[in-house]
């Protein structure tokens, strides 16, 4: 069995003809700086523009993986890989691979995920005409605001491909993505999974290839996006739901007891149709936050939350039968109190705002009422598996990020 190294320098690679040997020499010089034992690997992905014949003519490793995707090559290289850390970065001359001496000192101190840094705030550099407008001022900014809001992770770069990691940290990780999304579940699983991890800047340089980027600025945005939210049932489920449920009960509190008047806006029965309507999402999107997270944690997705396992042992399928209960024949009790002023002139015409000020609060509760006991019955299946996952005694701090 071949020694194990110190660092390999991972580029995945599909016809890089024009760059690769220039980001090899480069990473065998890095190598050499940085007084570190290590090899090139190329994990390529079905070149065909004598991109192989470069890098092994140049000394480096070629990985041929057949499965294609970014995700894919780069799995692909991280298996055949024969360093303890590995250090990833694009083939297309963006990234200094001669410099990595900052990847190796963080990697020394222990630190399983060493993130590339290009932007100021992390002390990086975006060359001019390195990265398009659109990428700079605004993808990159908001999925790295929004990854560091929803996973509440130190870095600052969420899609910096320079990076570099252990290989006990990659087994940890767990990844599952074969696409563009490798790159931000990355980041997410080292939080989720209470990994040590650190930032080094970079300089982004401009692509040195003469052809365009295989990166779809929007597409691959929208993809890196969905997966964060799909990852973070708290921020797609939860927060919109509190608050709808919060501004639709508020608005219906306002109207009860009769129309209100707010400058020159008056706020009437029409208005508790609308907050009606969204206590009613709210609540829906609530029960569908616990969903997703009961799913996730079951089938391993998200790692157990100790606060979460106390809160779903608490409200079991008996305790939500009980508050749906409730609330279902609070609602019907209006809507009969409603009905019978109704009846007490012969079912004939009523004051239309004063009954229906009673029949949208009873229409509420019951909807809410239902609401409760069928989505406690769901919660209850989805827990048969959950409840036999223990969490753990302590969460280090990290595992209440992003849910």
């Amino acid at each position: 069995m071949p020694e194990e190294l110190e660092l390999t320098i991972l580029m995945p690679c599909l016809n890089e003809a024009e760059t690769l040997a220039v980001c090899i020499r480069k990473a065998q010089a890095g190598l050499a700086k940085a007084g570190v034992r290590g090899e090139v690997l190329i994990a390529d992905n079905g070149s065909t523009d004598g991109s192989i014949e470069i890098a092994e003519g140049l000394g480096a490793r070629v990985e041929r993986v057949r499965e294609k995707g970014y995700g894919n090559a780069l799995r692909g290289g991280i298996h055949a890989a024969r360093g303890k850390w590995i250090l990833m970065g694009d083939s297309d001359d963006s990234y200094d691979f001669s410099d990595v001496s900052g990847f190796v000192v963080k990697l020394r101190e222990g630190h399983e995920l060493v993130m590339g840094c290009r932007l100021p705030v992390g002390g990086g550099t975006i060359a001019p005409g390195a990265m398009p407008w659109k990428n700079r001022w605004i993808g990159n900014p908001s999925l790295s605001f929004l990854g560091r809001l929803f996973f509440k992770t130190p870095i600052h770069d969420f899609h910096c491909g320079m990076r570099a990691f252990s290989r006990d940290g990659y087994r940890k990780m767990d990844l599952q993505t074969t696409g563009m999304e490798f790159a931000s579940e990355m980041v997410m699983k080292s939080q989720l999974k209470g990994l040590r991890m650190a930032e080094v800047p970079v300089t982004l340089h401009p692509d040195g290839r003469s052809r365009p980027p295989h990166l779809k600025p929007w597409r691959d945005g929208w993809r890196h996006l969905r997966f964060m939210l799909i990852y973070s049932p708290k921020w797609l489920f939860f927060v919109p739901g509190l608050v709808t449920f919060a501004v639709g009960l508020i608005g219906m509190a306002l109207t009860l007891f009769g129309p209100l008047s707010l400058g020159g806006i008056t706020l009437d029965v029409g208005t508790m149709v609308i907050a009606s309507l969204a206590m009613l999402v709210g609540n829906q999107l609530l029960a569908q936050s616990f969903y997703a997270k009961v799913f996730a944690v079951g089938e391993g997705l998200l790692p157990n939350d100790p606060h979460f396992a106390r809160l779903f042992r608490r409200w079991n399928l008996e305790t939500g039968l009980v508050i749906g209960a409730v609330l279902t024949l609070t609602g019907f009790g209006i809507l009969a109190w409603a009905v019978g002023i109704w009846g007490s002139v012969r079912f004939g015409t009523l004051d239309t705002g004063s009954n229906l000020r009673r029949l949208i609060p009873g229409a509420t509760l019951t909807g809410l009422g239902l609401q409760t006991i069928f989505s406690s019955f769901h919660l209850s299946v989805l827990g048969l598996k959950t409840l036999g996952r223990q969490p753990p005694s302590t969460d280090g701090g990290h595992n209440g990020a992003g849910r």
